[in-house]
């Protein structure tokens, strides 16, 4: 008996992460509505995205404004914390932008850990020579804290070169956001391993600085990576939450450079 054919499709494997593009918004949005009950209330004529935590402490914005972050997360003041504020560039990779998220709403309590920059040092990433942060192996990626003026921000900055024009993507973290976030955008942005992405939308730059192999996968698994992806977040919760998922946005970034 001869066997089925079993259906495949091509991927890209981009290396390193950093430079892979945006992907799928979906992989942000579709998981906090669907496994952690995040609501929303959006209208759907406007390209426009908005979802809030079901205690309504955190608030996620995704809009597509050329000249300011595209995505945006606020969490109110607590008792035991100050209110806080992140942000990612347009075409800061959706996996990411997923640590950061998939952190704050894992049910189980976070531990101390240490600094945001253990994760960069452990993988062999240098202190900078111009500033107090890490840079990545290749000087791509610069991580700064901002220390001495009081504000405690941090900044990710993805860049070819030192021109502003070079800028790929920024992700801010205010003063308040908790380090265990920050360290999981970190620990994120350490990860050697590749991103899938669709082979006919290679990101435009930062082209001749990745390394992309192209792959033949099962079509199923591509087709099922973000129901698995949910089903196991919607594990990490002894009470699971299901519903349909918002569509993002289908507009394509531009760079922008601000701080």
């Amino acid at each position: 008996m001869s066997r089925i054919h079993e259906p495949s499709v091509e991927q890209a494997l981009v290396r390193p992460r950093y430079l892979a593009g945006p992907g799928d918004p979906a992989w942000v949005t579709a998981a906090l509505h669907r496994a952690s009950g995040w609501s929303y209330g959006h209208d759907p004529l406007l390209a426009r995205v908005v979802l809030a935590s079901p205690d309504q402490q955190a608030l996620l914005h995704l809009e597509p404004e050329p000249d300011q972050p595209w995505w945006v997360i606020r969490h109110a003041r607590t008792a035991g914390t100050p209110a806080w504020q992140a942000s990612f560039g347009a075409r800061t990779p959706a996996e990411i932008i997923a640590a950061f998220t998939d952190a704050l709403t894992d049910p189980a309590t976070p531990s101390a850990g240490g600094s945001p920059y253990e994760p960069l040092r452990d993988v062999g990433w240098q202190p900078a020579r111009d500033h107090s942060g890490f840079t990545s192996p290749d000087g791509i990626v610069q991580v700064e804290h901002f220390t001495e003026t009081g504000s405690g921000t941090w900044f990710i900055d993805v860049a070819i070169g030192g021109d502003p024009v070079g800028l790929i993507w920024r992700a801010q973290f205010g003063a308040g956001t908790p380090a265990h976030l920050i360290s999981a955008v970190t620990r994120a942005l350490a990860d050697p391993s590749p991103l899938p992405r669709d082979p006919e939308r290679s990101p435009p730059l930062g082209h001749d600085r990745m390394h992309t192999s192209i792959r033949e996968l099962p079509a199923a698994d591509v087709a099922f990576a973000l129901e698995r992806r949910i089903d196991a977040l919607i594990s990490r919760s002894p009470v699971p939450c299901r519903s349909a998922a918002p569509p993002g946005p289908a507009v394509q970034p531009r760079p922008h450079r601000s701080r």
